[in-house]
């Protein structure tokens, strides 16, 4: 499909970006930005343990879109894993039921520091559930949240731009964290 320009030329409909849409030279060098700062700031890529508090699973659809080849997350240098020994980061959705409470803190505390908590939807921010008996309202009634992606459901996007800021915010923890540094030929023993 094409469209006529003011100068008679033509342009194809598919070329031109849609109105409120990101070009994909833009998500190119977003995509470029987040690679080099969590290549730079951690060496390494970043693990994801998603965590499902009690939602009624369609903010999980949204995260698991981020590993399709639309999105690819995979080449921006996070991962997700199942165990939360290997996460540094922890994507909490739902209104964290309250039977869920102590498992929800157990994987918490079974991650190695720094770590950080992004509570991700309308449920886990307290929005939909929030005097309910059988909740806790939102996930920081349990866990400390370092980063809020709000949304019911969160568009993949938004998860991105979310991701985005719990990078800086795990670059903060890490910049802050104090090291021992032994003397030259000083052995511990």
């Amino acid at each position: 499909m094409t469209g006529d320009l003011a100068d008679g030329g033509r342009v194809s409909a598919a070329a031109a970006p849609q109105e409120g849409q990101p070009d994909a030279r833009a998500q190119r060098v977003a995509a470029d930005l987040l690679r080099s700062r969590i290549a730079s700031q951690f060496g390494r890529s970043l693990h994801i343990r998603t965590l499902d508090t009690g939602s009624c699973a369609a903010c999980e659809q949204e995260i698991r879109l981020l590993a399709a080849p639309h999105y690819d997350l995979h080449r921006l240098g996070f991962f997700f894993t199942p165990a939360p020994r290997h996460a540094d980061l922890l994507m909490a959705t739902g209104p964290m039921i309250r039977a869920f409470g102590v498992a929800a803190r157990k994987a918490y505390d079974a991650m190695p520091g720094p770590k950080l908590v992004v509570a991700t939807g309308a449920c886990a921010l307290g929005g939909v559930y929030p005097d309910d008996a059988f909740t806790h309202g939102s996930v920081d009634q349990v866990l400390p949240v370092d980063v809020w992606i709000p949304g019911c459901p969160p568009s993949p996007l938004a998860l991105l731009h979310g991701l985005l800021v719990a990078v800086d915010r795990l670059a903060e923890k890490v910049s802050g964290l104090s090291f021992a540094v032994d003397e030259p030929g000083e052995v511990r023993g």
